[in-house]
């Protein structure tokens, strides 16, 4: 079963300032995810002003089909000089000169994103990807939140509303033991899916599913799989449950180190490329 909406922009902003405290090393990649949470939650107010409110009952190939990317336009160099209030210095040149672009140009860029993201397509430049991320995915969450999920959803390893991979998976407290979930890189969709399982090739034994977790993140699970050589970072909730799963994953740096050296991929990198 999907879960419902999840943390708000606000909270993911509050958790993000308390993480700065606890992990000073992500400080900075912190106070711009707070800047960019800002500019998505303009962009959310903006389109819950401006977009029909009635739920829609739609399946996973037609949530891209509903963004309109024109939607976005009007207020996307307004968001390019918020950003760059504490955006790394390549990126404030980049943020320039895509502000020059044409709006034709522009609007081919996050129509691109639009087709592509949350797959496993490379961007052609990972900085047109971001900045697409950053204004397109809240689109696609607040588009999510009134779809109508198929009555009985198969627990695959694809989003149930957009098709995308997982960015990150959730550990939810459930009886006596936890629940697992997946979180879409694309709409911020939660689906529930099976405990000891590939997140990605659907390898079910266990000793093909190696897991790592580090002394400083003892609520973040790196996941791996020997069959595939991907891997998914896991935010367990019955160990702290005041963790965001979107950005306790972002502070978990570190944990990138492992998987690296152990030859895994990751299933699909988040915003910042933690």
């Amino acid at each position: 079963m999907t879960q419902s909406d999840g943390p708000g922009y606000e909270k993911r902003i509050e958790r993000a300032q308390f993480l700065k405290t606890a992990y000073p090393f992500a400080a900075e990649i912190l106070s711009f995810y707070q800047q960019i949470c800002s500019v998505q939650l303009r962009i959310t107010d903006e389109l819950r002003r401006i977009l029909p409110k009635q739920a829609k009952s739609l399946y996973a190939p037609t949530l891209r089909d509903q963004i309109d990317v024109a939607a976005v336009l009007p207020f996307l160099r307004e968001s390019l000089i918020a950003l760059s209030t504490d955006a790394p210095g390549p990126l404030v040149v980049f943020f320039k000169d895509f502000s020059e672009r044409s709006d034709q140009r522009v609007a081919f860029s996050l129509q691109q994103y639009v087709r592509l993201g949350g797959t496993e397509e490379r961007p052609e430049d990972s900085r047109a990807e971001f900045l697409a991320r950053t204004v397109i995915d809240p689109y696609a969450e607040f588009l999510a939140r009134q779809i109508i999920p198929p009555p009985q959803p198969a627990a695959g390893n694809l989003c149930p509303k957009c098709a995308s991979r997982p960015v990150v998976g959730v550990l939810r407290a459930e009886g006596d033991g936890g629940k697992r979930f997946l979180l879409c890189a694309f709409c911020a969709t939660e689906w529930e899916f099976r405990r000891i399982y590939c997140a990605r090739c659907g390898e079910s034994r266990e000793e093909s599913l190696p897991v790592f977790v580090a002394e400083k993140f003892p609520h973040i699970r790196v996941e791996g799989c020997d069959t595939c050589h991907h891997f998914i970072r896991s935010v367990d909730l019955t160990k702290d449950g005041n963790a965001v799963p979107l950005v306790d994953d972002l502070a978990a740096i570190p944990l990138a180190l492992w998987a690296e050296e152990s030859g895994y991929e990751r299933i699909h990198g988040n915003l910042l490329g933690t």
